[in-house]
Parts: C-alpha cells; sequence; structure tokens
C-alpha cells in the first residue's frame, strides 16, 4: 500500500489488519464516511423525490464495509478509490433490486415518449418539453421532471455486471478495476451513446444549461454547489440540469435514429 493515507490512518490500517476488531471497523468506517454522503448526494440528484436518502445511505454504507473487509494493504491502490467503486456498486446494485420507481411514472414516461414520437412526427422536428406538456396537459415541468426520474433506469441496465462469473478478477462496478486516467464515467449516464455523439448533443443546448451539464458531470459540484457558482438557487439549478437532460436524451435519440 503507498503512502496515500496520514500516519494515524496507516496505524488504524495496520491494527484492522492484525486485530479484525469492531471498534476499528467503525472508526475506518467514520473516517470514510465522506465516501458515502458523496455518493449518495450525486446518485440521488438522478433518483425520483420518493426515494429515501436514508435507505440510499444504507446501501452505500453497506459498500463501505465491503470495501474495509475486502481491501488489500499490499496492493498499490489507494483506498479512497477502491472504497468509491465499492460503495457506489452497491447502491446501484440495491436500486437495481427494488422497484424504485413508481408505476405512476412509468405510465407517464410512456405516455410522454408516445407523445413525442407523434409530435416529432406532426412537426418534422424534435419536440419541446413545453409542447409535449401542452399536448397531454400538464406543465413543462413535470415533463421534465418524469424525463429526468426514468432517465436513470438505463443507468441500472447499462451498468449491469458482466454473465462471465468464471473470472476471479472481482473489483468495483461490473466487476472491473477502476481507471484513473479515464474520463468521468458520470456521462455515460445520460444514454450510454459514445463520446462523440455526446458532445455534439451538448453543443445543441443552451449556454446555461451546457455550463450546468459541465460543472455536475466534468467538475463533480453539487447542484448545491452550482447554484452558488451561478447565483441561482439549488431548485432552479435541478430545473436546468432536467430540461437539459431532457434535450440530451431527445437528441441522441435522434442521432442514433439518423445513424
Amino acid at each position: 500500500m503507498t503512502n496515500h493515507s496520514a500516519p494515524q490512518e496507516q496505524q488504524l490500517w495496520e491494527k484492522w489488519e492484525q486485530e479484525r476488531d469492531s471498534e476499528t471497523a467503525n472508526e475506518l468506517v467514520r473516517n470514510y464516511m465522506h465516501l458515502v454522503h458523496y455518493h449518495v448526494h450525486r446518485i440521488s440528484a438522478h433518483l425520483p423525490q420518493n426515494v429515501n436518502k436514508e435507505d440510499i445511505k444504507s446501501l452505500g454504507l453497506i459498500g463501505l464495509y465491503d470495501a474495509i473487509e475486502k481491501f488489500d494493504l499490499s496492493r498499490d491502490l489507494k483506498f479512497d478509490t477502491y472504497a468509491s467503486f465499492r460503495i457506489r456498486g452497491a447502491i446501484i446494485d440495491g436500486l437495481r433490486k427494488e422497484d424504485w420507481l413508481p408505476r405512476s411514472v412509468r405510465d407517464k414516461s410512456k405516455k410522454i415518449e408516445t407523445t413525442a414520437e407523434m409530435l416529432e412526427q406532426r412537426l418534422q422536428r424534435a419536440p419541446t418539453s413545453e409542447e409535449i406538456a401542452n399536448e397531454i396537459d400538464s406543465t413543462e415541468q413535470e415533463v421534465e421532471q418524469v424525463m429526468k426520474d426514468t432517465l436513470f433506469a438505463n443507468v441500472l441496465s447499462m451498468e449491469e455486471k458482466p454473465k462471465d462469473t468464471k473470472s476471479e478478477h472481482k473489483e468495483g462496478i461490473g466487476y472491473s478495476i477502476p481507471d484513473n486516467s479515464s474520463k468521468n464515467p458520470d456521462f455515460q449516464m445520460m444514454k450510454g451513446e459514445d463520446y462523440k455523439e455526446l458532445a455534439e448533443g451538448i453543443k445543441q443546448l443552451n449556454e446555461k444549461e451546457q455550463l450546468v451539464i459541465s460543472l455536475f458531470y466534468n467538475e463533480e459540484l453539487t447542484l448545491t454547489e452550482i447554484g452558488q457558482v451561478l447565483e441561482l438557487t439549488t431548485s432552479r439549478i435541478s430545473q436546468i440540469h432536467a430540461r437539459a437532460l431532457f434535450k440530451l436524451r431527445k437528441i441522441l435519440e435522434n442521432l442514433a435514429t439518423v445513424e
């Protein structure tokens, strides 16, 4: 293990390796609890409001405990990196097993999708969320929120673990080793398209939407922090974020259709 930790943390890890007692485990959990809070906050930003953050936190804690149990001190790997993938993986797995999206939201999503396709044929272009809302007697905000809520369902299927269980290599999400040199994987959450299509889609967003997407996915700021930067409320940033995701989803679907 490289000397990434402070001497006190190093001693704590050495004690854990020797004794494996609950007191040391709890102290390690307290030391790295900020990782759980971080991933809970980021993942919750993509989930419907009905999903309890405490439930997500419990899933994250399972991942943290698992990381502490399985971390190999002899490996040249920073625990924060290893634990982050375990925590995120535990949350994703837990969400996948639960029907966290209400039936009412699923029904509204299907209605929106159908209406969007109908309007696209009529208008010969991708409809706006406002046009869809007018057609189904809803509000623009509700349409965008439903699309944002259902977007994460695609993420869960995209992050399925490989079916090949013969491999002994089991690390992080999908049993894959984190590549610290790779780009932020959160961008893949939007649709799973390649970066070229995603970049093309982002160019079609307005300036404020592009900025929010960049700050959230590239700079990894929270919605609250972005609000402070742009001097807007968290609620307003959330609306801009939802609208941007809605637009991106439609843009990428159109690009895929063209291809």
